[in-house]
C-alpha cells in the first residue's frame, strides 16, 4: 500500500506551523510594536526585559510571542503552567534552576494557587526567593537571591488574576484581539506552504471565514481539509473545503453544532430570551463555565448573542442566520 508523502514537519505540525520570526508573526501589530521596543530598550541596557503579561481568548498567539521574545534575546525559555505548579516547592525548584537572562513562561497563570502566587511576588519585585523553613516558634525565613530573569505570563482570564499579581508586570499587560479575515488568510498561506498543499486563494478565504478569527482554529481547519482531500483523492478546492467543514459541523459563520444548539435553545425553548445562564446551561446539559468561556465570546463577537441584566438573549442576526422568524415587535402606543 502506497503512503502519501509526509512533510518534514509532519511529526510536530503544531510546532512547525508556529512563526519563528517577527516577520512571520501576522497580526497583533500594536502588541508587537510595544514588545519590540521593550526588547530593544532592555538590550541596550544589557538587562533582561521587564515582566510581561499577555491575555485574551485561547489560540491567538500568546505562547508564540513568548517563544519569539526568547529567540530575539537569544535566551533559554523554561515553560510551565499554573495548574502544574501545585506547591510552593514546585515554584521554588523552577526559580532556583533559572540562569541569568532566562525566560520563564507560565501559561494559564490565573490558576496558580494563592500560596504559590505570594512566593512569586518577591521573586518578581526584588529578585529574591523567600522560603519559610520549619514550623511554629522555630520557623525562620530564608532569603535566596535569584539571577535576573523575565517572567512572561499568559492567561485567558485576566479578571481571575489578583490585583497584586497584575501590578507586578512592569513590562506591560497586553491584550491579544481576534484576527481579521485578511490576517487569517495570510496565516493560512504560510501554513499551506509548510504543509506542501496546493490550495487556491478562494479555498483559504473560505476557511478563514469559518476560523473564528483564531489562528489555531484556522490551522486546525486547514489540516482537516487536507486530510479530507487526501482520503477522497480530490483537489483542495472550495467545494472540497466546504464539504470537509460541513462534515465537521462548522457552518458558514464558523459556528459549531454546539454553538447552534445554544442559539436554537434560546430561540425555540425560551422565545429568544432573556434567560439566565444557569437555566440555559441546564437545558443544554452543559456546564455554565463552558457556555460562558467557550461558546459565548464568539457569539458575542458576531452579534448573535446579547448579555442583559435579565440573562442571555438571541439577536435578530441569530434568527436570520438560523433561518428563524424573529418575533414581531409590539406596536408603540401613543403617550
Amino acid at each position: 500500500m502506497n503512503q502519501a508523502p509526509s512533510t518534514p514537519s509532519e511529526p510536530h505540525l503544531d510546532r512547525a506551523l508556529r512563526p519563528t520570526s517577527w516577520d512571520e508573526y501576522i497580526g497583533q501589530e500594536v502588541v508587537k510594536q510595544n514588545v519590540r521596543i521593550l526588547i530593544e530598550a532592555a538590550r541596550s541596557r544589557q538587562q533582561p526585559p521587564e515582566h510581561l503579561l499577555f491575555y485574551g481568548p485561547p489560540g491567538l498567539g500568546k505562547t508564540t510571542l513568548a517563544h519569539l521574545i526568547a529567540r530575539e534575546l537569544g535566551a533559554a525559555i523554561r515553560i510551565t503552567s499554573g495548574p502544574a505548579i501545585e506547591r510552593v516547592g514546585d515554584l521554588a525548584a523552577i526559580l532556583s534552576n533559572l540562569e541569568e537572562g532566562d525566560i520563564l513562561f507560565i501559561d494559564e497563570i490565573h490558576r496558580l494557587p494563592r500560596a504559590v502566587e505570594e512566593v512569586l511576588y518577591p521573586a518578581l519585585e526584588s529578585g529574591t526567593l523567600d522560603l519559610i523553613i520549619g514550623k511554629g516558634p522555630s520557623a525562620r525565613t530564608v532569603q535566596l537571591p535569584l539571577p535576573p530573569f523575565t517572567l512572561i505570563a499568559a492567561t485567558t482570564r485576566y479578571a481571575g488574576l489578583s490585583a497584586p499579581l497584575r501590578s507586578r508586570f512592569s513590562g506591560g499587560v497586553h491584550r491579544l484581539d481576534f484576527y481579521t479575515e485578511d490576517e487569517i488568510v495570510r496565516i493560512l498561506e504560510r501554513s499551506a506552504k509548510l504543509l506542501s498543499m496546493e490550495v487556491s486563494h478562494g479555498t483559504l478565504r473560505l476557511i478563514a471565514q469559518r476560523a473564528r478569527g483564531t489562528p489555531r482554529t484556522a490551522n486546525f481547519l486547514l489540516k482537516r481539509v487536507r486530510d479530507f482531500a487526501q482520503v477522497h483523492q480530490r483537489p483542495c478546492d472550495e467545494e472540497t473545503a466546504s464539504e470537509a467543514l460541513t462534515l465537521l459541523g462548522i457552518d458558514s459563520a464558523g459556528l459549531t453544532a454546539e454553538d447552534r444548539a445554544l442559539l436554537l435553545a434560546l430561540i425555540d425553548r425560551f422565545q429568544g430570551g432573556p434567560v439566565g445562564l444557569a437555566t440555559l446551561a441546564a437545558s443544554l446539559g452543559e456546564e455554565e463555565d463552558t457556555i460562558a468561556s467557550v461558546h459565548e465570546p464568539y457569539l458575542l463577537q458576531l452579534g448573535f448573542l446579547e448579555r442583559t441584566p435579565r440573562g442571555r438573549r438571541a439577536t435578530r442576526l441569530a434568527y436570520e442566520h438560523l433561518r428563524r422568524t424573529p418575533p414581531s415587535q409590539p406596536p408603540l402606543t401613543a403617550l
